[in-house]
């Protein structure tokens, strides 16, 4: 048996940062009132965290990049039919890397609504005065109805497909996202995770947080 690591402190780190953010997000944003400040704030963290994890998708440990995500149909269909083995999906598998961009389109696009949304009484985006008033309504609408209900769904779904795979195939996920190691009985390539490496994810997060910051402070 090989055990081997998969993921990377970086993705490890963004895993559970923009988890606890989207918590965050979903209790604030029910709640209303004051704690639409650390509404607003945490959707900011979360535009961070997706502008760096767009980038160490590039450049990041080996199955954290998109290049090793398996999407396509015929990966999917084996999957399906289980005409594959765990070392043949070290990283994410079919079903899994579809969830992931899913959710990550979803908090993107529900991020950017909220950028330009107005409830027309305490609390409207930083952005809301670069576009006309019909998509600043149309906006509104879909992050507080329809974006924030399918962001609900698919955290659902996330939770569920790990329950489903602790408990009915006895394949617990949690845990190689604490520690970033999988055991396989042939080996597999690992995932770079030395001290340049997170010294670059370090380099990244700067630039993504000022990025975000130079979009802010884009309208006077």
């Amino acid at each position: 048996m090989f055990t081997l690591r998969i993921w990377d402190l970086p993705t490890r780190l963004f895993h559970w940062a923009l988890a606890m953010c989207v918590v965050g997000l979903i209790i604030t944003g029910k709640l209303g009132g004051n704690a639409m400040v650390w509404h607003f704030r945490l959707g900011y963290v979360v535009l961070v965290l997706l502008l760096f994890r767009l980038f160490w998708g590039l450049v990041g440990g080996f199955w954290s990049r998109w290049s090793q995500l398996p999407l396509g149909p015929r990966q999917i269909w084996s999957y399906l039919k289980k005409r594959t083995f765990a070392h043949s999906f070290p990283g994410h598998n079919p079903l899994g890397s579809w969830s992931i961009v899913a959710m990550l389109l979803v908090l993107i696009f529900q991020v950017s609504t909220g950028l330009i949304s107005d409830d027309e009484i305490a609390n409207a985006g930083p952005l809301t005065t670069l576009v006309n008033g019909q998509w600043v309504s149309w906006a509104t609408s879909w992050h507080k109805q329809w974006g924030q209900w399918l962001v609900i769904f698919l955290v659902g779904l996330h939770l569920s497909a790990l329950l489903v795979y602790r408990l009915q195939k006895k394949a617990p996920l949690v845990p190689a996202m604490l520690h970033g190691d999988k055991i396989f009985s042939l080996p597999v390539t690992e995932s770079q995770d030395r001290t340049v490496d997170r010294l670059w994810a370090v380099v990244l997060l700067v630039v993504s947080s000022s990025a975000v910051w130079a979009l802010l402070n884009s309208v006077p």
